[in-house]
């Protein structure tokens, strides 16, 4: 296993390349949180449970993501700024594939 490089536009539109690794079972919220990129008390309230929307972000890149879990399509469903490439980043498994994956943090609703 090994680090992998996201980049990851903050809700200020700065891009930061970060490393995650793929041996922990992060999720890509808890990477956000890591680095500081939002500020606290905004992102992931719920802390990963997919009840809150609060983490929502827009996958940039055509990475395969797998299919969005019916918990995660419902929270989305109800949340502000949603667009076609909106998921929750508390739901997205840090792995080897995702290596250059793309996202930007939706804004804060």
């Amino acid at each position: 296993m090994k680090d992998i490089n996201i980049i990851i536009t903050d809700r200020q539109g700065i891009k930061h390349e970060v490393e995650a690794p793929t041996d922990m079972n992060m999720n890509l919220m808890e990477v956000v949180r890591s680095y500081e990129l939002a500020e606290e008390g905004t992102f992931g309230i719920c802390g990963g449970m997919a009840m809150c929307a609060s983490c929502q972000c827009y996958v940039e890149s055509e990475h395969e993501l797998g299919e969005m879990s019916q918990d995660e399509d419902l929270m989305l469903s109800e949340a502000f700024y949603v667009k076609d490439n909106s998921r929750l980043s508390c739901q997205i498994f840090i792995k080897e594939e995702l290596n250059g994956l793309k996202i930007e943090l939706a804004p804060e609703a």
